[in-house]
C-alpha cells in the first residue's frame, strides 16, 4: 500500500509496477495491506537521477499491466526500458532496462542485450547457471559491458518451481554521487543539508496524509561523507 506526499493512494499486488520519482523531494510510507498473505516477497530498486533532472518535480506513476513474453521456458516481464522488442511504458531518465526473469527447470535460453549496457542479474529464488557460472538463490552476478547475449539455463529445484531472476541494465552512469538513508546527493554537505531539512519537516519534502508517524533522518556518521563513482 503506497502513500505519498503527492496524495497518491494505491495498493499493488504482483507482477505490477509502482514507480516513485522523489525529484527535489517527497515522502512517502510503505505498507502492507490489512488483508495480505502470511509472506510478501518484492524488490525495490532505486534508480539515481542524472544532475540535470535530480531536481525534477516529484511524481508518482502506477503500472498495473506490464508488458512480457513467454519463450521457450522462459517467461518475462520488463518492469522499465525495452527487451525482445517488449517495452515498458513506465518513465526513464537514462538508458535502462529491468526484467522480472522465470526460467523453467532445465530451460537453455539466450536473451540479446544492449552492448553498451552495463549489466547485472539477481537470483530472487532458484539457482540458474549464467555463461557457464553458477548463480545462487539470493546471489547477484555482475555482467560488466561488450556483451550482445546471455545464454541462461535453468537449475533443478525441489519443487519443480522456476527460477526468479532479476535483470537490470543500463548506460554507465558516469557521474559521482553520495548515499546515505533516503537521500542522494552528490556532497556529505547536500546530504547533511537535506537530513537537517527533513526532521525540520520542512516543505520541501512535504508529509503523507493520514499518516501520523513519520521516521526521523538518524545522525550523521562521523566519518564525511565522500561522492562516490561506481563500485564493481
Amino acid at each position: 500500500h503506497h502513500r505519498d506526499s503527492l496524495g497518491s493512494d494505491v495498493t499493488f499486488g504482483p507482477r505490477e509496477l509502482p514507480l516513485m520519482t522523489a525529484g527535489r523531494g517527497i515522502a512517502h510510507s510503505e505498507t502492507s495491506p490489512v488483508s495480505h498473505p502470511r509472506l510478501l516477497h518484492g524488490v525495490q530498486l532505486w534508480v539515481v537521477l542524472p544532475d540535470a533532472v535530480r531536481d525534477t518535480a516529484p511524481a508518482f506513476e502506477h503500472h498495473a499491466e506490464l508488458p512480457g513474453f513467454t519463450s521457450d521456458g522462459l517467461s518475462a516481464t520488463v518492469l522499465v526500458g525495452e527487451l525482445c522488442g517488449e517495452r515498458s511504458a513506465a518513465t526513464a531518465h537514462t538508458p535502462l532496462v529491468g526484467a522480472d526473469l522465470e526460467l523453467a527447470p532445465g530451460a537453455d535460453v539466450e536473451l540479446p542485450l544492449e552492448p553498451g549496457f552495463e549489466y547485472g542479474l539477481l537470483s530472487t529464488s532458484g539457482a540458474a547457471d549464467v555463461e557457464g557460472a553458477p548463480l545462487g538463490a539470493g546471489a547477484m552476478l555482475y555482467l560488466g559491458t561488450g556483451r550482445r547475449t546471455l545464454r541462461l539455463r535453468g537449475g533443478a529445484t525441489a519443487d519443480g518451481r522456476p527460477t526468479r531472476l532479476m535483470l537490470l541494465g543500463g548506460a554507465p552512469f558516469d557521474e559521482r554521487i553520495v548515499m546515505w538513508w533516503n537521500f542522494v546527493g552528490r556532497s556529505g554537505e547536500e546530504i547533511a543539508s537535506y537530513a537537517e531539512q527533513w526532521n525540520a519537516e520542512d516543505d520541501r519534502f512535504g508529509a503523507v496524509p493520514g499518516s501520523d508517524e513519520r521516521l526521523a533522518a538518524p545522525p550523521l556518521p562521523p566519518v564525511p561523507l565522500k561522492a562516490r563513482g561506481r563500485e564493481r
